[in-house]
């Protein structure tokens, strides 16, 4: 069987993967990352966070992407009934970008990939793990290609990156089942052909179909849209028919969104996920590390999956750089309490969403500025601002705003 010898091996060519594989070579180590599926390929988080804009710089990314022409993304909406809630990113309150993209993951994916090939890291496609062996902090990866050629790979540390693949969880028994309820998604893309003019047509839009129930509309500059509907897996024992005869019911339903997309081609039929919310029991051990969805992945409703895989990747390729320098690294402080900051603030965030506080601050009726600037600061990914109220006592101050608002509209 074919040897190989590598510094790192990083488990998985998405955004957690290629940031982390950046740092690490250019810190000097060699790096190699092996991909189970062939690029470009299809995976939902199409919006980004502002925050994602520091690790595309930080990593040597942020040319090669902003050459792709990708729709840019100021801020985003929502919407309830006759009600608006508008979001804008240059309006918020931690200091950092005020921008970023929407994007076709699978373009802009294989982007990041064909990058970091560039800087010098090898990566191999449609290679996929079937065994891990660690001795103390090293390891024999042993992995298979398409055509079934095995080779093994000799590792002083591997970051798993794999995504929803999960390859170390599932291989060592660290999965955890996530506490929330299980939800379901089913989505497509479909070419906009009535998308409105301007800052309307462009700009990712979150609608309140039902309390429990909300749709996705995330527009890309090649006219084509992502559209997606969320919620329990009842809501969708209420419909029908095929896929997209089950979809097509369920678009003309909503008024909303109805007349844009009634007369939208899907550009494949439309998929379904169900139960994706999900957990680790540790985050890592001895010659490995977990980032992206290998980690954990809460809920799309704030398009925070990209930026905890982005986070956790470059925090990765950091920590493992210093500790084959031979420095000491505090894997609980520096890595598990810095991701487990920005997880359990966006998870505050998603459960209000659902339980209903969060929809009661968006479209309250008269917004105190101060209180969205610094809600929208956590809407743009920078959940690890202590000096925001709305990060560092998420829970809370979530609760007690949504408590005030009610007070003030039974007062009325």
């Amino acid at each position: 069987m074919l040897k190989e010898k590598v510094d790192v091996l990083v488990i998985g060519a998405g955004p957690a993967g290629t940031v982390a594989a950046s740092l690490v070579n250019k810190n000097g180590f060699s790096c190699k990352i092996v991909e189970k599926q062939k690029f470009p390929r299809f995976v939902i988080g199409e919006s980004l966070l502002p925050r994602c804009m520091e690790h595309l710089e930080e990593a040597g990314f942020l040319d090669a992407v902003k050459a792709q022409g990708f729709q840019d993304k100021f801020g985003a909406k929502f919407v309830r009934g006759n009600e608006v809630c508008d979001f804008n990113f240059s309006d918020q309150f931690s200091k950092g970008w005020n921008w970023t993209w929407q994007v076709p993951r699978g373009n802009f994916d294989q982007t990041l990939a064909e990058t970091v090939a560039k800087q010098g890291v090898p990566v191999e496609y449609e290679t996929g793990v079937t065994d891990i062996k660690f001795f103390g902090t090293d390891s024999v990866t042993t992995v298979e290609d398409l055509h079934g050629n095995k080779k093994e790979i000799e590792a002083k540390f591997i970051i798993d990156a794999s995504g929803y693949g999960r390859v170390i969880p599932r291989m060592f028994d660290l999965d955890k089942p996530s506490n929330f309820d299980p939800r379901k998604t089913l989505f497509t893309h479909i070419k906009d052909v009535n998308r409105p003019e301007g800052i309307d047509g462009n700009r990712i839009t979150v609608v309140i179909h039902q309390p429990r129930t909300w749709i996705w509309v995330i527009p890309f500059s090649t006219g084509v849209t992502s559209l997606g509907f969320v919620g329990d897996p009842s809501f969708f024992e209420g419909f029908d028919g095929s896929p997209e005869e089950k979809l097509r019911k369920i678009i003309s339903s909503e008024p909303t969104i109805a007349e844009r997309f009634k007369s939208g081609e899907f550009m494949f039929e439309p998929r379904t996920i169900e139960g994706y919310a999900i957990s680790a029991k540790k985050l890592y051990g001895d010659g490995f590390v977990l980032t992206g969805n290998s980690t954990e992945f809460l809920d799309p409703i704030f398009s925070s999956g990209v930026t905890f895989a982005m986070e956790s990747g470059s925090k990765a390729g950091k920590l493992v750089s210093k500790f084959l320098r031979g420095e000491s690294v505090n894997w609980d402080v520096e890595f598990v309490e810095h991701m487990m900051q920005g997880i359990n603030t966006f998870r505050s965030y998603v459960a209000a969403w659902y339980d209903g506080n969060l929809q009661e601050i968006f479209f309250a009726p008269n917004p105190d500025p101060v209180y969205k600037k610094q809600i929208c600061s956590v809407l743009a990914g920078y959940v690890w601002d202590l000096d925001n109220p709305f990060v560092k006592k998420h829970d809370r101050a979530i609760k007690a705003l949504a408590e005030v608002i009610r007070m003030e509209k039974t007062s009325i």
